[in-house]
C-alpha cells in the first residue's frame, strides 16, 4: 500500500496464465486494470521485493540481473525503472530512507553467505569454528549507486529501521554466527554517516521488528519467546530512542502480535494470532489499550503461503493493502480501510481446494482453552467412521495458520487418502497470549501432550473419528513430539517423525542453533541435565509400541540426523516395527522435490498399512 493509501502494488502475474511475473501497479478503488511495470535488463520472475517511497513518488524493486542482485528504482508517474545498483552477495530487505535519497539494506558478501538455518549445513570436515556468517547493514545512493557497509564488521545485523530525522537506523543485532545467535539479539542504533553504534536496550526476551516511532522519540518491537526468525509473536514493547528499560505494552494479551506498524506517535496497528485466525487491532502506545478492527478464520499477510499475520498500511490511517486467503479460499491481493476491503487480483479464480472441509475446533485442557483445525477426508460420506492423523506443527512457537494448502502438501494428501487431519495448536503455540506460548517452557511434552490428547478425545466425541485407527505424525519439533507421544502413549496405531529430537542432551552438542534451547529450559544442559532428561524421548524408550517410520536430512542443522539415528536404534532394540530414511544433501527443510514426493509417499504407504484394513483374501 502507498503511503497516501491511493496506489497498491506487488509483485505477481502478469496474465491469467501465471507464466511471467511483474511489479504490477494499481490506484486503489480504481476499475482499471493493473499495469505491468517492467525492469530493463532484470532475469524473468526476479522481482523479490517491492517498497515505497516515503512521499509515494517511487518504488524500489530487488530483482536480479545475470544472476547478481539488483535494486531498481521506478518512478510512479513515468512509470520507467531505473537500475540503481548491483551487488555481489546477497541482498534482502531494502528500505527507503526518509527523504528517499538512499536505500538500506542487509548484506552478506559472497564469503560470508551461509546457509540458513533450514538448509543443508556443510559437511562437517576442517575447523568448526573458521567460517563465521556475517550479515551487515548496507546503505546505496539512489542517485549515484554508491554502496556502503555501516554497521561494525563483527555485528550480525537480523533487522532494522530508519529513524525519521535518516541520520541513524535502530537494529536487532548479534555477535556471532547469525543462525545461533538470534535468540539473543540485542538493540542498537547504528549512526547512518559514521557507524557508530550505541546502545538502545539489551531486552529479557527475544525480540523482533524494532521499529522508529514517527516523533523519533520511541522504539516499538516484538518480545517474548520464539522458536524462529520469521516466525514471529509475542507482546508489544517500546523503549525510549535515547535508551532504557523495555516496557510491556500488552502483558495480558490473548493474543500473540505477529506484526505492527506505527499510525502516529501514539498508536500502533498490529495483526495478531488469534485463537487459529488473524486479527488486526490498533495498540495504544501509552496505555497498550488494544482495540480490534477485525478478526477472521483466515490467513493474512503480504506474502501468500508465509503465515505470518501481516499487512501494509497507508500513513493515512486505517487503509491496507494485504493477501487474504483461508483453507478453503485460494489467495488474492485484497486493499481498502481495515474489514472492508475490495478485491484487487483474481490470479486464482477458479481454483478449489484439493482437500476435504476444514473445521476450526476448540476445547478445554487444564486451564487453557486450546484450538486446532480439522480437515475432512476429500470423499467423506456420512455414517462412515474414518482413520484420523495428528499432525503437530514444529517451533513450538509458530501456529497452524489457516492457509490454502499445495495440492502436494502433506495434509492434502492425507485428506484425499481418506484420512480426518488433525492440526492442534496446543500451549506453546501462538495466538492466545505470551502466558500461553510460555506455558511448555520446563515442560515440553508434558502439557503440551496432554492439549494435544484431550484434543484428539473431543473430536473424536464430535466427528466421526474411528478411535482406534490413530496416526500421528510431526516435523522438527512436531518430530520431537512424534518421537515424545510413542514413549507415552499408545494410542497411536503408527507414527512418522520427520526430523525429530531423541535426547536433548546429546542435541546439545550436535545441532546449528543451540541458543534457542536456554530460554525454554532456564539453563544449558550441562548446568541443569534433569530438566532436559525429564523431556528427553530416549529416557522411555523402553515403553514405544508404536509402528514409526523416521525420515530426516543428512544436513539438517537444526534436528541433525544423529537424532533419528539414535531413536531407530532405540525402537530396533525393543522389537518395535520402524524404518529410518535419511535423504542426502538436505537440511531441515527438503529442497529436491523428489525428495518431498518421496517423504510423502511412504508417509501414507505406511498408514495405511496400520490404519486401513487389508482387503479380503
Amino acid at each position: 500500500m502507498a503511503p497516501g493509501g491511493r496506489r497498491v502494488a506487488w509483485i505477481g502475474p502478469v496474465s491469467p496464465s501465471g507464466d511471467a511475473d511483474a511489479v504490477m501497479l494499481v490506484a486503489t478503488g480504481s476499475s482499471a486494470a493493473p499495469a505491468a511495470l517492467s525492469l530493463s535488463g532484470a532475469d524473468a520472475n526476479s522481482a523479490t521485493e517491492v517498497v515505497w517511497s516515503g512521499d509515494g513518488r517511487q518504488l524500489g524493486v530487488l530483482a536480479a540481473s545475470n544472476g547478481m542482485p539488483t535494486i531498481y528504482v521506478i518512478d510512479v508517474a513515468s512509470r520507467v525503472a531505473r537500475q540503481v545498483a548491483r551487488v555481489s552477495g546477497s541482498v534482502h530487505d531494502i528500505r527507503f530512507s526518509p527523504d528517499a535519497s538512499r536505500i538500506a539494506l542487509l548484506y552478506s558478501s559472497p564469503s560470508e553467505e551461509a546457509n540458513g538455518p533450514t538448509q543443508a549445513t556443510p559437511r562437517d570436515t576442517g575447523q568448526m569454528d573458521a567460517h563465521i556468517d556475517r550479515q551487515h547493514l548496507a546503505v546505496v545512493d539512489v542517485r549515484t549507486g554508491a554502496q556502503r557497509i555501516v554497521s561494525p564488521a563483527d555485528l550480525y545485523v537480523y533487522e532494522f529501521d530508519w529513524s525519521p530525522n535518516g541520520k541513524e537506523l535502530v537494529v536487532s543485532a548479534a555477535t556471532g554466527s547469525g543462525n545461533n545467535n538470534w535468540w539473543v539479539a540485542r538493540l542498537d542504533a547504528i549512526d547512518a554517516a559514521s557507524g557508530a553504534v550505541r546502545q538502545i536496550a539489551r531486552p529479557a526476551v527475544q525480540i523482533a521488528q524494532p521499529l522508529w516511532s514517527p516523533d523519533g522519540s520511541h522504539i516499538a518491537f516484538i518480545g517474548g519467546v520464539m522458536s524462529d526468525q520469521g516466525s514471529t509473536g509475542g507482546d508489544l514493547y517500546t523503549v525510549p530512542a535515547a535508551g532504557g528499560t523495555p516496557r510491556d505494552l500488552t502483558p495480558n494479551a490473548t493474543v500473540s502480535v505477529a506484526a505492527f506498524r506505527w499510525q502516529g506517535s501514539q498508536s500502533t496497528l498490529a495483526t495478531m494470532w488469534s485463537h487459529g485466525g488473524s486479527e488486526i487491532a490498533t495498540v495504544n502506545a501509552t496505555t497498550g489499550a488494544i482495540t480490534s478492527l477485525w478478526h477472521g478464520d483466515e490467513a493474512i499477510t503480504t506474502r501468500s503461503g508465509r503465515g505470518l499475520p501481516s499487512v501494509s498500511a497507508a500513513d493515512t490511517g486505517r487503509d491496507v493493502a494485504l493477501v487474504r486467503e483461508s483453507l478453503g479460499t485460494a489467495p488474492e491481493v485484497w486493499a481498502g480501510t481495515v474489514g472492508h476491503w475490495t478485491q484487487i487480483t483474481h490470479a486464482n479464480a477458479g481454483i478449489a481446494p484439493s482437500w476435504g472441509k476444514a473445521v476450526s475446533v476448540h476445547w478445554r485442557s487444564d486451564r487453557f482453552n486450546v484450538q486446532g483445525f480439522l480437515i475432512y477426508p476429500r470423499d467423506f460420506r456420512s455414517g462412515t467412521r474414518y482413520p484420523m492423523i495428528v499432525l503437530v506443527h514444529g517451533g513450538p512457537a509458530a501456529a497452524v495458520a489457516p492457509t490454502f494448502l499445495s495440492a502436494e502438501s502433506q495434509q492434502a494428501a492425507l485428506s484425499r487418502a481418506g484420512y480426518f487431519v488433525f492440526m492442534p495448536n496446543p500451549r506453546g503455540s501462538f495466538g492466545q497470549g505470551e502466558a500461553f506460548t510460555r506455558a511448555n517452557i520446563k515442560d515440553f511434552g508434558h502439557g503440551d501432550l496432554r492439549d494435544v490428547m484431550t484434543g484428539v478425545d473431543s473430536v473424536i466425541a464430535r466427528y466421526p473419528v474411528d478411535p482406534h485407527r490413530l496416526g500421528l505424525t510431526g516435523w522438527s519439533y512436531g518430530g520431537y513430539m512424534t518421537m515424545w507421544a510413542v514413549t507415552q502413549t499408545q494410542r497411536f496405531r503408527a507414527a512418522v517423525a520427520g526430523a525429530g529430537i531423541s535426547d536433548w542432551l546429546s542435541y546439545t552438542g550436535e545441532n546449528g542453533i543451540s541458543e534457542w534451547m536456554v530460554p525454554y529450559f532456564g539453563s544449558t544442559v550441562y548446568e541443569n541435565p534433569a530438566v532436559y532428561a525429564r523431556s528427553s524421548p530416549m529416557n522411555y524408550i523402553t515403553h514405544a509400541r508404536t509402528p514409526t517410520l523416521i525420515v530426516v536430512g543428512e544436513r539438517d542443522a537444526e534436528c541433525p540426523a544423529p537424532q533419528s539415528f539414535e531413536y531407530w536404534r532405540g525402537l530396533q532394540h525393543e522389537g518395535i516395527k520402524t524404518q529410518l530414511v535419511v535423504y542426502p544433501d538436505e537440511g531441515h527443510h527438503f529442497a529436491n522435490p523428489s525428495h518431498q514426493a518421496d517423504v510423502l509417499r511412504r508417509s501414507i504407504a505406511w498408514f495405511d498399512t496400520y490404519l486401513k484394513p487389508k482387503p479380503p483374501g
